[in-house]
């Protein structure tokens, strides 16, 4: 499959995330936040980072690039589309995903692996794991507190839309200890953690993360 990864002013995590796009088996295809059109991908990863500097809110700015007019048009279609720390906060920002990402609530950045369980592998990027399988992946994140009313809340959890959920200590405060979330369809996922960066046993806490590119490739196939 041809995944397209977004750069945009302030991405730091784009070259790690096309590099796990790369190792779970598909092509990486470098997509601008200007650009007007997706390239024929057939799936989009938008990366961490602060992009835009985070102004005004993180990823508020981002959500008026051009690319992601098309992005959130192609979700509509049922593109699988990833939004990882930065991009999940682009997500909530579009609209793609309910809720919203805050400061963490001990007003700290948070830098460290983080174990999750994955309660949802009926996406384009669960399918690799076991519903209910425990997973390390770095977690770094200065605003990564998801928070929405109280009916959203129920809503995610009575529909099955909680796809990550923090173990142990939850680190910034989210409610239900919520580390990523998916649509009503399915295709579209936030996640706050960084599976990227947990893709080769050389370089952070393991392979755990790997699953989130390959899923791709089952999901498809299955």
């Amino acid at each position: 499959m041809k995944v397209g990864v977004v750069t945009f002013p302030g991405s730091l995590d784009d070259v790690d995330a096309q590099r796990a796009v790369r190792l779970g088996g598909h092509e990486a295809v470098a997509l601008w936040h200007g650009d007007e059109d997706l390239r024929g991908v057939d799936a989009v990863v938008l990366p961490g980072g602060f992009s835009y500097g985070d102004y005004l809110r993180c990823g508020a700015i981002s959500r008026f690039s051009p690319v992601m007019t098309e992005v959130v048009a192609a979700a509509g279609r049922g593109m699988p589309v990833l939004g990882i720390c930065n991009g999940f906060q682009i997500l909530c920002e579009s609209h793609l995903l309910p809720g919203a990402l805050i400061r963490n609530e001990a007003q700290r950045f948070v830098c460290r692996d983080q174990r999750l369980r994955i309660e949802n592998n009926r996406t384009p990027w669960t399918a690799s794991y076991a519903e209910g399988q425990e997973v390390t992946i770095a977690l770094k994140n200065g605003e990564g507190n998801y928070v929405a009313d109280a009916a959203t809340v129920e809503r995610l959890e009575g529909e099955g839309r909680v796809v990550a959920r923090y173990l142990g200590r939850n680190p910034n405060g989210s409610v239900h200890d919520i580390a990523g979330v998916t649509n009503e369809a399915g295709n579209v996922v936030g996640l706050m953690p960084h599976p990227e960066h947990a893709v080769e046993d050389l370089c952070g806490p393991g392979t755990d993360g790997l699953g989130f590119f390959t899923s791709l490739a089952e999901s498809v196939f299955a």
